[in-house]
């Protein structure tokens, strides 16, 4: 990498970059307070950190070739956004949420939110734990009419969903970056993981259940307005087909390696030709809400914005080496592995978790600790569920952030302290469970 050859300048570089960060960090953070939309704050981030990182270098081939790549990883994030979204779209249209809302007969917002946190957690497992947040936050919508119940239930969708994906292969992007790195098995990941994630779940549900008490559940107002019927044979089908891509999506994955974005994208063109088979008799206005088009046009563009300048912004990070640097000291002036995975957990609720793994599969050798180690199983718990800790530390949580709106400043008084109470149980668990066993 070339930069200006003086170490003064280089210096001043990146610490210009570090300052700009946090800046944009914090507009993102006090977003209501300054009344600027985080997704317009996220794209001056990554405008400014990319031009001040532009005029810094002196090879225009290696700042294209760096910025394509950071354009691909973002691009299979966004792509992969764009078409969970657009088909938990579809299936609403249709109304097919009602084959899950019109089964669920508990009337407490306690016994609800079990429901919830469980089918997250275990359905996080198998998809994603985006994919997750995506369907359950929708599907909440369905069900709760006050807002103030939603958000909450949106703060335990996050944290199940990324305690879910935790212990799965397949189920976070870190973990799967672990899995696919060669540092660890799919089975002993299961094994080494699933306890420390209940207890990551456990907890913060408890805590929720105490403080919701015997408030009973207040459904929604029905909103007819624009709303086509629909017959059971339609409902069902593009219920159980939206359903069937989403979860087919990881084995998509594992079969052809492919990135997920092309199972998404490959479901979404069959789930629109199975859509427009079914309505083909129908008039084009009766059918007009019913197609993909009109569900693109639906799904929420400013969190997509949004996931592209964090995205891009954090990828300066990456190529500056600062979150390198900063595992590397902490490997020199810590020491011990558990706190030092600790913090990067920590630090993935500020952060994107996978410039962080990534990071520390650069640093760390496989011959030093090898597949299954200590190192890796804990580094795939903590950089999993650390990112629960903060609304936009996990994809799961910015998605969710955007799907309801959610301040920064209201998750973290409400569900940061109960991420983190969650984050170091779990860890604790995993220390001593390794100990056990070793």
């Amino acid at each position: 990498m070339q930069y200006f050859f003086h170490i003064p300048l280089f210096i001043f570089m990146i610490s210009i970059i570090c300052f700009v960060f946090i800046l944009c960090y914090l507009a993102i953070a006090l977003e209501h307070p300054l009344k600027v939309n985080k997704s317009a704050s996220a794209l001056i981030g990554a405008g400014l950190l990319w031009t001040i990182y532009a005029l810094a270098m002196d090879n225009p081939h290696l700042l294209t070739e760096q910025l394509g790549e950071s354009l691909l990883g973002t691009a299979q994030i966004v792509f992969f956004l764009i078409g969970a979204m657009t088909i938990v779209e579809v299936v609403d249209a249709h109304n097919g949420f009602a084959v899950i809302t019109s089964r669920i007969k508990t009337t407490r917002l306690s016994s609800l939110m079990w429901m919830v946190g469980v089918v997250a957690f275990f359905l996080s497992s198998i998809l994603d734990n985006l994919t997750t947040t995506i369907v359950m936050v929708s599907l909440m919508k369905k069900l709760l009419g006050q807002r103030e119940d939603r958000l909450y239930f949106a703060g335990v969708i996050v944290i199940a969903a990324n305690a879910g994906g935790a212990w799965s292969a397949i189920g976070d992007v870190t973990t799967t970056m672990l899995w696919i790195g060669g540092q660890i098995s799919a089975l002993a990941i299961m094994k080494a993981l699933f306890l420390p994630s209940v207890v990551n779940l456990l907890l913060p549900l408890i805590v929720t259940s105490l403080v919701l008490g015997k408030r009973l559940v207040v459904a929604p107002i029905p909103q007819n307005e624009g709303l086509v019927e629909t017959t059971a044979f339609e409902r069902n089908t593009m219920f159980c087909l939206g359903l069937a891509i989403l979860v087919c999506v990881p084995v998509f994955k594992t079969v052809t390696h492919l990135p997920p974005f092309m199972g998404v994208l490959f479901g979404l063109g069959i789930l629109w030709m199975v859509g427009d088979l079914i309505h083909k008799e129908k008039e084009d206005a009766h059918k007009e809400t019913l197609t993909l088009v009109h569900a693109l046009t639906r799904i929420d563009m400013g969190s997509i914005v949004f996931f592209v300048g964090i995205l891009l912004s954090v990828a300066i990070l990456e190529h500056t080496h600062v979150l390198k640097n900063l595992a590397t000291y902490l490997d020199q002036t810590v020491g011990r592995q558990e706190v030092i995975v600790g913090l990067i957990g920590l630090a993935s609720a500020v952060v994107d978790n996978v410039p962080l793994v990534a990071a520390s599969m650069g640093m760390y050798d496989l011959a030093r600790y090898p597949m299954d180690s200590f190192l890796w199983e804990f580094m795939a718990y903590c950089a999993g569920t650390g990112g629960s800790i903060l609304v936009i530390g996990s994809a799961a949580g910015v998605a969710a952030m955007g799907l309801e709106k959610i301040s920064f400043f209201w998750y973290l008084r409400k569900i940061s302290l109960l991420a983190l109470v969650g984050y170091l149980a779990g860890a604790l668990v995993y220390i001593l469970q390794y100990r056990l066993l070793h």
